[in-house]
């Protein structure tokens, strides 16, 4: 049985992991509620983007912001995969629950991937499967820098992107979508504008053409950006839970091990009160 003073010790070890986890608890809750806020602001800016860009396109087709470019005749004639994961070991398993569902449909002949997360990438590499690129996840929340991945984008005939979901607090699921109809998708549930924007009414430089490649450059930007705060808004919830529980559970050790500790301090007591008793009735045996 162990001592009390060795009890003592785990309780306060426990009481520290609840304080711990109660911390991490609320710093999870907190990006949450930050990265909503990015993403509402986001949302606001593709819509004014969308307004312009879907009164100014002469048809559906989404050219990824290269139609004027001198480098769109070598576009590449395979689909792109991006893959975002976390950067480090603390999502759980839904990362692996995401490369698992991005590997059902790769073929190197067909696909090529960029991996956005460390954590994404040592999978990967785990399972033998090469990827043109490895991104770092960003570790701010807001004017997240994803140029480089959307001049990756722009050189391919199409891409697919696989990303973690927000559903809930408590729900995360694993998510692909084709990225041109992220953009369009997120463009339909726009409101419709009240002016009217067309080159009878504006002056476009250098062309309507650049404009529009601009725009489309913008809003990839923004879909992308969005996609990455998702994943994360996922990741923070997936932590939340994961640190609500870690929580939970060392709570509930901390009362244990205080309840063991009451009994073995009871313990000793009833043992030193027997040898009192034992004491006392040798001694009258003995007068």
């Amino acid at each position: 049985m162990k001592r009390p003073n060795e009890i003592e010790r785990e309780e306060m070890a426990m009481g520290t992991l609840v304080e711990l986890t109660s911390v991490f608890e609320g710093i999870a809750s907190m990006r949450i509620a930050q990265i909503k806020n990015q993403v509402i602001q986001a949302t606001k800016f593709f819509d004014e983007l969308w307004a312009i860009y879907s009164q100014l396109r002469v048809d559906s087709l989404f050219r990824f912001g290269r139609s004027q470019s001198e480098d769109a005749v070598a576009v590449i004639n395979k689909e792109l995969y991006i893959v975002i994961t976390a950067e480090g070991g603390f999502s759980g398993d839904i990362d692996q629950k995401l490369i698992q569902q991005m590997l059902k449909t790769y073929d190197p002949n067909k696909q090529d991937i960029i991996v956005i997360g460390h954590h994404g990438a040592i999978q990967l590499v785990q399972r033998g499967v090469k990827f043109k690129k490895y991104f770092k996840l960003p570790v701010k929340d807001q004017n997240i820098n994803v140029t480089p991945i959307v001049k990756e984008v722009q050189q391919y005939a199409s891409t697919t992107v696989f990303y973690q979901e927000y559903v809930s607090l408590m729900v995360q699921d694993v998510k692909r979508i084709e990225l041109s109809t992220a953009v369009q998708q997120q463009g339909a549930a726009s409101e419709k504008p009240e002016e009217i924007i067309s080159e009878q009414t504006y002056i476009f430089e250098p062309s309507t053409y650049a404009v529009i490649d601009h725009l489309e450059r913008s809003m990839i930007n923004i879909a992308i950006s969005q996609l990455i705060l998702d994943s994360k808004l996922a990741q923070y919830a997936s932590r939340f839970r994961a640190m609500s529980a870690s929580h939970q559970r060392s709570d509930e050790a901390k009362a244990d091990l205080h309840l063991e500790y009451n009994r073995a301090r009871r313990g000793i007591k009833d043992e030193r009160l027997k040898e009192i008793i034992n004491g006392l009735r040798k001694a009258r045996v003995g007068v």
